[in-house]
């Protein structure tokens, strides 16, 4: 079995390649149109309060331990476990707040929050499928995904292209 690090390289693989691609969506897309910024802030924000909820399901039902042996990995410390989600909601309140004034600074933890949130919604269901009943987090990713794909279609946030005409991201 991998250390406890390799085990957290291995285990937040996936993680980083959407860090990746919300890098590339970042640089490669202008920042949130002017007037769509309230409206990104808003859906931002629910998001936000999902994801607590979801991490919330995910340490009461020990996702740190479950997750890591699901792929023959060693279990992650609780402590990490909750750092890592401390930190990113912190993150995310923040790009929140500074979206106006550092738009393509905040824009890529949106990014990364948009897209870890759909793949919330298909890993989650995918593992309970897997261990043949629940797996941690399945409740809040099915609730987050089913709101947010009938509320919102595909997240995406509305651009400025560089003649200055807005189109959605």
């Amino acid at each position: 079995m991998p250390s406890a690090s390799s085990s957290v390289l291995l285990g937040t693989s996936g993680l980083t390649l959407a860090a990746i691609v919300a890098l590339v969506l970042t640089y490669s897309r202008h920042g949130v149109a002017g007037g769509h910024v309230a409206n990104v802030r808003r859906i931002a924000a629910v998001a936000v309060v999902v994801q607590a909820g979801h991490f919330s399901e995910e340490y009461l039902q020990q996702f740190y331990l479950h997750f890591p042996a699901q792929l023959g990995l060693a279990p992650w410390s609780e402590g990490f476990f909750v750092c890592i989600n401390v930190v990113w909601l912190v993150v995310w309140v923040l790009a929140i707040v500074s979206l106006i004034k550092f738009p393509r600074l905040a824009t890529f933890p949106l990014w990364f929050l948009a897209i870890a949130s759909v793949a919330n919604g298909v890993v989650h269901p995918l593992l309970s499928l897997a261990v043949g009943g629940y797996f941690p987090g399945l409740w809040s990713s099915a609730a987050r995904d089913t709101h947010f794909s009938r509320r919102h279609g595909t997240p995406t946030f509305p651009v400025k292209t560089e003649t200055g005409r807005r189109r959605d991201g």
